[in-house]
Parts: structure tokens; sequence; C-alpha cells
């Protein structure tokens, strides 16, 4: 049975395919040979091309947050211009932040996490219980929200984007003082959790029902945990100013960067990492508990230490203990 739009040119045979609405596909068969030709609906084509002129549009933000202001900011990372900030309340301090799809942001502010639009209008506010407090939020990229609270016992909890509890996981840290306990947590494509155990000075994974997989020591006081590209665990070590890789498989240590590792500059006290789409890592170099008030409060390094980026003074952002990198 011949196809449709077959017929005979000159002892060939021509065949058109059309599939739409991308174009059509001409094939022309020799008796020695095949020949195809491709031909693009121009709708589909300039469809394309402004998806990918829009793709191309957008800019590297960050996200920042500090637990010695009362402000959050959006700026832009080329530029260093203040975008967007928000002012929190007097009875407030920001523990963590990130960003959903939408552009709207969550943070922990001790008594509880609050998701805000733009315009400071408040989503849904989470409320910690008596004797416990919030230090670790984060945004899923497939939806939901995941709140670190400090507590005795600790407790991580899911929530769907209207705020409503979702998953509960308790866990037992043998740290009374709940500021002491941790700092920012990660969750994992395995469904496990890595928490750095601030004044135990180690990280350690937990599985969905809060028992211990593994432990990890490290110096000074691990602050917060980012997976890296290759599911590696990137600590940020507070007062021992470092970062540290750490390969959860092996449980070994892979690699330190410190400030005799960077080609510039110094480290403060590290307080969060992020982990940028080309493999770097971000870092908050806070100023908090230093004179050192000279040093960049964001920096971008590599692998080896190579300073990548460094922010720029912004005379509105006077430290940096939370950041998230996204793109708008």
């Amino acid at each position: 049975m011949r196809p449709q739009n077959y017929k005979k040119v000159r002892n060939q045979r021509l065949i058109r395919l059309n599939i739409l609405p991308f174009g059509r596909i001409i094939v022309l068969l020799r008796p020695e040979k095949m020949f195809i030709r491709m031909t693009m609906n121009k709708k589909f084509i300039f469809a394309a091309l402004l998806v990918m002129c829009c793709a191309c549009s957008k800019h590297e933000k960050l996200l920042i947050g500090a637990t010695g202001q009362q402000q959050i900011a959006i700026i832009d990372k080329e530029s260093g211009e203040v975008e967007w900030t928000y002012t929190l309340a007097t009875d407030e301090v920001c523990n963590d932040l990130d960003i959903n799809k939408k552009g709207e942001v969550v943070y922990a502010y001790g008594r509880g996490a609050k998701l805000i639009k733009r315009d400071g209008t408040t989503v849904w506010d989470f409320k910690a219980g008596a004797n416990e407090a919030v230090y670790a939020v984060n945004a899923f990229k497939s939806g939901g929200y995941m709140v670190g609270v400090a507590g005795r016992p600790a407790r991580i909890v899911e929530l769907d984007n209207a705020g409503a509890t979702v998953k509960e996981i308790k866990f037992n840290t043998a740290t009374a003082d709940i500021e002491r306990q941790f700092r920012h947590i990660a969750k994992t494509p395995q469904n496990t959790y890595i928490v750095p155990f601030t004044y135990k000075h180690k990280v350690s994974e937990l599985d969905e029902n809060g028992r211990y997989i593994k432990s990890v020591m490290c110096s000074g006081m691990p602050v917060d945990v980012e997976l890296d590209l290759n599911g590696k665990w990137v600590v940020a070590c507070g007062d021992a100013s470092s970062i540290i890789i750490i390969n959860p498989e092996t449980k070994k240590i892979d690699n330190t960067i410190e400030t005799a590792s960077l080609n510039w500059g110094a480290l403060n006290y590290v307080a969060d990492v992020a982990i940028c789409k080309n493999g770097n890592t971000l870092i908050a170099n806070s100023n908090e508990g230093t004179n050192d008030h000279t040093q960049p409060l964001l920096l971008e390094v590599d692998t080896t230490g190579h300073i990548a980026w460094r922010m720029p003074f912004v005379p509105t952002v006077n430290d940096a203990t939370s950041v998230r990198l996204f793109y708008e």
C-alpha cells in the first residue's frame, strides 16, 4: 500500500510526510540512493526561537538574608543592583530562606516559617510549638516545602503548597539546647535527610523514619549542607572558615576549601553554600563575629579555590548568612 502524498517523478519516488505543527519531511527515492529534505513550519521556527530567547534572557539572581539583619534582599548577580527587599518584623530573624518557581520567598524566622509573595502578602505561616525553633527551610523544585524544627524531639516537617503538613519525621539530637542542635538541612533524591549537627561537629544522614544511617565528623561547626552535581555533601563549616566536600559512599572528606586555598581574599564565618549550574560553590562569607568587614559577603569558587566571582559592595546589604541562587 502506497503512503499518502506518494507520486512518481521521472523514475523517482517522492514521499511527503506532514508532521504538523513542526513542518514537512520530503523523502526522494532514487534507484541508487535516497535523499531526505525537511522543511520547517515558519510559525514553529518563530515560536522555538522565541522560547530560546526568553530562556537566554533570564539572569542569575541572589536571594540573601542574615540573622543579624531585618531584611531579605534580591540582587542581580552581574550588576549587583538590589531589585527587591523585604523588611522582617521586629521579633523575626532570617535563619534560612529559599525561593519557589513562582518567585515567592519562604524564610525561617525562629518561631516559625513563612511564605510571602513579592508584594509582602503572606501565603502561609507555619508556627513552631512551645520550646521549639525553626532553623531550616527548603522549597522543593517539584513543589512543597521542608521545615527543620529544633526541639526535644527535633522534627523535619514537609508541607504542601498551601503550607499544610503532609509528613513529619521526629529524631533525637542528644543536645538539650535547641539553639545548638542543627541548622540548614538538605533532602536527597533517595528521600533521606542530611543534617549538620552544629555543636556535635558532625554531619549525619537520616532515613525517612529519623533513623541514623551514617555520620561524618568535621572541623568547626557545620551550619549548612547542600548536594553538589555529583551527589556529594558540600558543608559550610562556620567558625572553621572553610567548606568541605564529603563523599557519602566512602564517608571521607574529598576536599577542603579554606583561606589558604583561595587565589584572593579570605574566608570569615562560612554560613551557607549554594551550588551553581557550572558546579562551582557560592559561599555566604558572613562578617558576623569578626572585625574584618573588607571581605566580599558572597564568593563563587571552583573546586581548587579559585574565585570565579565575588559580590561587589552593596551599601544596603550588610551581611549574608543565607543565600540562594536562582534565574529570573
